[in-house]
């Protein structure tokens, strides 16, 4: 089994063909590497072969590096790294150089680059290496450099070739924000050289014609577009890059601060000099923590969970017809992406005015998606015409799931459970979006509670790529298979948690917001406090989130919960209760009114914190630490995942940590809680968790399976590892 293969042609031309056997899509072994690179060594040598056409034998050229590679590279530390990487180079600089002369740059053989669709992270970065770059006319095609995603850069010359060919300024998105683009977009930026219908003949042809081949990089008087560093423009784009990173991250990344540094660096050096720059900052980025657990976390957890790795033994779950109650903008939402993925729904609203407008909001989308050309009329009709907006509860009588929407209250959410059973055939199974009700206590109104679960849907539907899936006591694993094979269907990654107040997401979030609410009540300065929370990774800070989600649900939250649990309801909780109804009986709702923590004008702008808030709140004493004031908004989190964790409520840590990023966009540098922890090591949680419970109070306790972990030196992926269970 060869991943590269090479067929010279009558004409001269060697066709080598990248086919990976047994995947989908290619990606790049050290092995396939050593093929390829034998393959161009021996055309270059035969002096049969005219040119080269590298090519792909499936419908996208690869969809990036073997993950794995970067795993096995550091077992052998920062040196393995550095040597893998560079023999990558060494490669790509063959292919570029193509048996030229070094000295008169005369002599070498034209390789031509053939892309039938798709071509990321390596399956870009080589045909960029590649003389000349001819890409399939596939609208559907996407390509582009997606590593700052998962927290490391391109590292096999992406950086340095994308920079001199384009200039920085025009580098910077498809670098530092992962930007696709499509074939004619790609020629249009001047990734791509061409795009015809067939890319291989295409390539022949050009192969044959006797091209001129030096790169500009390599010519004599080559000069970057846009100006290098120390030239006047290239100076201010690099200040505006460095602005820009530091606005869009807050210094919390390592991967974008090393890519601008390689890029800066590598812009005033030679060509292979400015490769081994790549090269080290690839390093440092590859050896620091937070790559392998973004890595970890984003990619291959990720990818674990949307195959289904806990789903249950059963056959095949996939949704065909199904009912969504409530054409609220949950509801919308929900009837929006599971037409998108084929399924036809039938949205169910009291009135009938309340259902179109529910399935307006599908058409609303669609007429935004049209006018910037993201969408077709064509496509909007046949979404649409999946869903059935309806008062009618009989058009369930053959669904295969019902997604409950309505209302969140106990009893609105039993009556409709009533109804829709009295319709629905016996083997159709039912679920519920609620986002804090106990689902054990929903199924109640049900007369199987074996086929009753929660799917709890995050807002907005159509952008939120997470969704929690909630196994009551009686939950059968039916349900759970028919969850998790929907979730799959409208492409979304699936978390599964079993039963309790607020889930698993919602858990770890309130404590995040309480806990920011609380400092303000206690004369922390409130920018400090949504501010040191960017500092963290955080996308918003609480305050902000608060607004965001409303304050007079998170009044309504409160309420709830302290009838809930009675004589159990934290004491501390005070501070935070006192600070939220004073803002809802001053009718500061949120963004929804304009008026929340932060102040807005009339079309919703934020222009600040409210200075209603800081005349009330804001203490003259002494500020805490920035340290302080993070340490307690991540421990607020953090410590709720271990206990979720402790008490059963989540059983996968791969779980925990994708569904903190997805969900609440928990931290994405640090991989997660789990690997957070991981990071900073048990004993340090531990002895951070002993001084802000002596400073701040009995929530920062350190749960004891945390504890024992410190006292064991252990890791939670060394002793949970892939799936493991804390029970």
């Amino acid at each position: 089994m060869t991943d590269f293969t090479m067929e010279i042609g009558a004409d001269g031309v060697a066709l080598i063909t990248w086919d990976l056997p047994g995947k989908s899509m290619n990606v790049l072994t050290m092995a396939g590497a050593a093929e390829l690179e034998a393959a161009v060594d021996a055309a270059l040598a035969d002096g049969a072969v005219k040119g080269i056409v590298i090519t792909s034998g499936k419908e996208t050229m690869a969809g990036g590096m073997d993950l794995n590679v970067l795993a096995d590279m550091k077992t052998e530390g920062a040196q393995g790294v550095f040597d893998g990487i560079m023999s990558l180079h060494g490669l790509l600089r063959k292919i570029e150089r193509a048996g030229m002369d070094p000295k008169t740059n005369k002599g070498g053989k034209p390789i031509a680059a053939a892309v039938p669709g798709t071509a990321m992270g390596i399956g870009l970065e080589l045909p960029l290496a590649c003389h000349r770059f001819f890409v399939a006319d596939n609208p559907k095609a996407k390509l582009g450099l997606p590593e700052i995603q998962v927290g490391i850069f391109p590292g096999a010359g992406g950086t340095t070739r994308l920079v001199r060919k384009l200039g920085v300024m025009m580098a910077a998105p498809f670098l530092l924000q992962a930007k696709m683009s499509d074939p004619q977009g790609a020629v249009k930026a001047g990734i791509a050289d061409e795009v015809v219908a067939d890319p291989v003949a295409a390539a022949r042809a050009w192969v044959l014609s006797n091209p001129e081949i030096v790169k500009p990089w390599d010519a004599k008087g080559y000069k970057m577009p846009g100006g290098a560093p120390y030239h006047p423009a290239g100076f201010q784009t690099f200040v505006g890059a460095n602005a820009m990173i530091n606005g869009q991250t807050w210094g919390a990344y390592p991967a974008p601060k090393a890519l601008l540094s390689a890029v800066y660096e590598g812009a005033m050096v030679p060509f292979d000099t400015a490769l081994r720059i790549e090269a080290r900052w690839f390093t440092s980025v590859i050896m620091n923590p937070s790559s392998s657990a973004m890595i970890r976390s984003l990619f291959l957890n990720k990818e674990a969970l949307e195959k289904g790795a806990n789903r249950p033994e059963a056959p095949d779950q996939r949704v065909k017809k199904m009912g969504v109650m409530g054409a609220g903008m949950m509801g919308a939402g929900i009837a929006l992406v599971s037409a998108q993925a084929g399924i036809e729904v039938v949205l169910i609203d009291q009135k009938q005015e309340a259902a179109d407008k529910g399935k307006a909001y599908a058409e609303a989308y669609f007429d935004k998606g049209i006018k910037r050309g993201k969408s077709t009329e064509a496509k909007k009709a046949e979404v649409l015409g999946r869903i059935n907006a309806t008062t009618d509860y009989n058009a369930l009588a053959d669904a295969d799931l019902i997604i409950e929407a309505v209302f969140e209250d106990v009893g609105v959410k039993a009556e409709v459970t009533k109804n829709v059973e009295a319709v629905i055939p016996a083997t159709c199974i039912y679920a519920s979006n609620t986002s804090t009700l106990p689902i054990t206590g929903l199924a109640k109104a049900s007369t199987r509670p074996d086929q009753f679960i929660g799917i709890h849907f995050f807002s907005p539907v159509e952008k939120m790529a997470l969704v929690e899936i909630i196994k009551g006591k009686k939950t059968g694993d039916r349900a759970v298979a028919k969850a998790l094979d929907y979730v799959r269907q409208i492409r979304k990654t699936p978390i599964v948690v079993n039963d309790a107040r607020f889930f698993f997401a919602n858990r770890c979030i309130i404590p995040y917001l309480n806990e920011g609410a609380r400092m303000v009540s206690e004369g922390v300065t409130p920018v400090l406090v949504d501010n040191a929370a960017r500092m963290l990774g955080m996308p918003v800070g609480p305050l902000q989130l608060i607004d965001e989600t409303s304050i007079d649900l998170a009044v309504k939250i409160a309420k709830a919960t302290k009838e809930a649990m009675g004589a159990d309801y934290p004491a501390d909780a005070e501070g935070v209760d006192g600070l939220m109804f004073w803002l809802y009986d001053q009718g500061r709702l949120g963004r929804k009114s304009n008026a929340g923590f932060y102040s807005y004008d009339d079309k919703g702008k934020r222009l600040g914190i409210w200075d209603g808030l800081t005349e009330k709140y804001t203490s003259n004493s002494d500020r805490p630490e920035v340290d302080e004031v993070q340490d307690r908004l991540m421990f607020a989190q953090v410590l709720e995942a271990v206990r979720a964790l402790e008490e059963g409520v989540l059983e996968d840590i791969r779980e925990g940590d994708v569904g903190a990023i997805l969900g609440w966009g928990f931290a994405p540098w640090s991989g997660g809680p789990f690997s957070w922890l991981d990071i900073i090591g048990a004993a340090e949680a531990v002895k951070r968790c002993d001084r802000l419970t002596k400073a701040h109070g009995v929530r920062f306790t350190a749960p004891k399976l945390l504890r024992e972990m410190a006292d064991k030196g252990e890791t939670f992926y060394g002793r949970f590892g892939a799936g493991a269970k804390a029970a």
